[in-house]
């Protein structure tokens, strides 16, 4: 981050993200390794963050603790990608409905929202909107086939069940039950357990309250 600043790419925002003044932090940092001379850009010197705090507000698990600070530990996107084994009962709930990664720092950012829209990264309309329970019945080869290319491969087979079956927890109602019971059936542990943990959830809240968001 302080050496994109440097080049001139823009501030370190309170969300620990790089800000580039019309690109907002919704980018990509690449490098080239050229044996040409290229002109030296002015550092960029300005933060434009002032007084906001949306980003710090907005995070589901309270994961800075100070501005431009972040304990990774408690960040969603560790949690739902890079994590392998259980997700830690106390980040299930703020898990929400978050299948995968969390980008709600950035989403919040009002930076983003005037930001010039990347027509190099477009969102896949199939990732757009997944249905937990229909990717909780999902066997290792269809996982791969169904997202081959993309960046869901990043959490593994059981990393993505699990996820699932933890939203199918926080959101869903009776009508998840079968498929979660079948995965609470699975030979993978970690899959397992997650399922039971959403039954319970499912099945301790009142009817009315328990219905997929």
């Amino acid at each position: 981050g302080r050496k994109s600043c440097r080049a001139g790419l823009g501030w370190v925002g309170k969300n620990t993200m790089l800000i580039h003044p019309r690109r907002g932090s919704f980018f990509f940092l690449a490098a080239l390794l050229l044996n040409s001379e290229l002109p030296v850009s002015e550092p960029f010197a300005a933060n434009h963050c002032g007084t906001c705090t949306a980003c710090l507000n907005a995070c589901p698990t309270q994961a800075f603790p100070a501005p431009g600070v972040l304990d990774a530990t408690k960040c969603l996107s560790y949690h739902t990608i890079e994590l392998r084994g259980p997700i830690p009962p106390e980040f299930r709930a703020p898990l929400g409905d978050h299948l995968f990664g969390c980008d709600d720092c950035q989403t919040a950012c009002p930076w983003n929202r005037f930001a010039v829209p990347n027509a190099h990264f477009p969102a896949s309309p199939e990732l757009v909107s997944l249905d937990p329970s229909e990717v909780l019945s999902l066997t290792p080869t269809e996982f791969k086939r169904r997202f081959a290319g993309t960046p869901m491969l990043r959490t593994k087979y059981a990393g993505l069940l699990r996820n699932s079956a933890v939203v199918l927890g926080n959101t869903a109602g009776v009508e998840a039950l079968p498929a979660l019971r079948r995965a609470a059936e699975h030979e993978n542990d970690g899959i397992a357990e997650a399922a039971r943990w959403a039954i319970a959830q499912i099945e301790a809240r009142p009817a009315e309250h328990s219905r997929m968001s």
